[in-house]
């Protein structure tokens, strides 16, 4: 029963959004569904609408599948708190006086394009409608953010003349957003084997 036109119609929607694991999975529990409503007495046609109609619109399913993603969830909270973490550090950096610290221009505008490329992979991974964009877009913004994190603690710990309050506020709030992102990657790629 697995290869009615609508179910396969609704699948072929599915894979457009999600990948095919996802997408074999729902139409699994879909497949089962037509089963219980032609045991009911259903025809074909109207058992296959009658599954379709309790699982939802594919476009639905597939929404919940990216809200339900950690990746998702990860690239909403890095945007979120960008702006905490980068006033600390704005506010940390003008008191140590960074224009006096020996780093080099080119080193300036790497960090200022690493995090121009991040914000944006963030936010189509926030926006996007297909999955494996999502994805991709998030992991990749999330390293972008972490790999920020690790420079600017290093530099502020190996440059800095000093270790002023706020400095160190600024180090323990990336050092908390840099574990946050080592964690969701870590429990995400360990359940996703890519």
């Amino acid at each position: 029963m697995a290869d009615h036109g609508l179910i396969a119609a609704y699948r072929q929607d599915l894979l457009a959004q999600l990948p095919a694991d996802l997408a074999d999975e729902v139409t699994d529990g879909l497949t089962d569904a037509h089963e219980r409503y032609l045991l009911r007495g259903l025809r074909p046609d109207q058992a296959a609408a009658a599954a379709i109609a309790e699982f939802g619109e594919p476009g639905t399913v597939a929404a919940a599948f990216r809200r339900a993603c950690p990746v998702w969830r990860l690239a909403r909270v890095l945007i979120a708190t960008g702006p905490i973490v980068g006033g600390s550090w704005a506010a940390a950096l003008v008191t140590a006086r960074v224009w006096d610290w020996p780093v080099p221009i080119a080193a300036r505008l790497v960090v200022g394009l690493v995090l121009a490329a991040s914000v944006v992979m963030l936010a189509t991974a926030s926006l996007t409608h297909r999955y494996p964009s999502l994805v991709r877009a998030g992991i990749a913004g999330s390293l972008g953010i972490a790999a920020l994190d690790v420079a600017v603690v290093t530099t502020a710990v190996l440059l800095g003349p000093d270790l002023r309050w706020l400095v160190v506020v600024a180090v323990c709030v990336s050092m908390a957003r840099l574990t946050f992102v080592a964690r969701t990657l870590c429990r995400y790629l360990a359940r996703h084997a890519y």
